[in-house]
């Protein structure tokens, strides 16, 4: 039987930071466009090197997808991921909310209340 100390959980918490950066993200400003556009460059990179497989090089789209997905998985997931973008929308309400998440969420803050803070 495995029993799991509070070293295991903090080397566990460490090791994901490595893959996934954004676990520890916690600043006192939020991230900037130009952070974000730097971000998505290399989101784009990965994702045209079959990082994320072919399902995500299929259609523009489907790499839009995919790169906001990569940018911010949380924000992705609570924005896009029961509606995900379709060929041709254009969706800047959800734009909006999904940068507003980012901000949010790059300041270490709760993201509840992000989804439909836009919506008339």
């Amino acid at each position: 039987m495995l029993i799991a100390t509070p070293n295991f959980f903090l080397s566990l918490l460490l090791i994901s930071s490595l893959f996934c950066p954004t676990l520890l993200a916690k600043s006192s400003h939020p991230i900037s466009d130009t952070e974000v556009r730097k971000n998505k460059i290399q989101c784009y990179a990965d994702i045209d090197s079959g990082l994320w497989g072919w399902s995500c090089k299929s259609s523009a789209i489907a790499r839009e997808n995919c790169a906001l997905r990569c940018l911010s998985p949380a924000c992705f997931e609570l924005i896009y991921e029961s509606d995900p973008l379709e060929e041709g929308e254009k969706d800047l309400i959800r734009s909006q909310e999904y940068k507003y998440c980012m901000h949010k969420s790059s300041l270490g803050e709760s993201l509840e209340g992000v989804k439909g803070s836009f919506s008339n």
